[in-house]
């Protein structure tokens, strides 16, 4: 199994067992307490980013954010201009928030019982290093084309 494909299977085991984990204590969905955790952990106000970092289009994170407005969870103020909204997490939202906080911490704990303390150690510094260097290479522009100019080049 290549490390994409590695990945890709822990991504959904993990995903998987939040979504179990979180059920238990709210019938929220995962995705809209992610939002929820990327406005008041990571400090992400803007939607363009939270669909960057969820990896989904736009009109879908604006209908999680409508959602979280509506259940008063989160609140859009005025942004740098008239076409950007700053998104604010309320304190109902930072209380519906603390579900995800505990499904991870159980997680960690989950994890750790497969791993000896050193191993988990490792770990977590590998994939923050790995994270680090493809997140570099993502942003770097792009090389030239090893197959040549594309139609779009010439």
């Amino acid at each position: 199994m290549t490390l994409a494909e590695q990945v890709a299977s822990t991504r959904r085991a993990v995903v998987r067992l939040l979504s179990q984990k979180v059920g238990e204590q709210t019938d929220r969905p995962l995705m809209q307490l992610l939002v929820l955790k990327y406005i008041h952990v990571l400090d992400i106000h803007s939607q363009a980013v939270i669909a960057e970092r969820l990896l989904i289009d736009a009109p879908a994170v604006s209908r999680l954010v409508d959602r979280l407005e509506e259940d008063g969870l989160v609140e859009r103020r005025a942004g740098e201009n008239r076409r950007c909204v700053r998104l604010e997490i309320t304190d109902a939202g930072r209380k519906e928030f603390q579900a995800l906080q505990r499904a991870t911490e159980w997680l960690d704990e989950e994890a750790k019982a497969y791993l000896a303390p050193e191993e988990f150690e490792e770990l977590s510094r590998l994939l923050e290093k790995l994270q680090g260097g493809l997140q570099r290479l993502a942003s770097a522009p792009p090389g030239p084309n090893p197959c040549g100019p594309s139609r779009k080049d010439e």
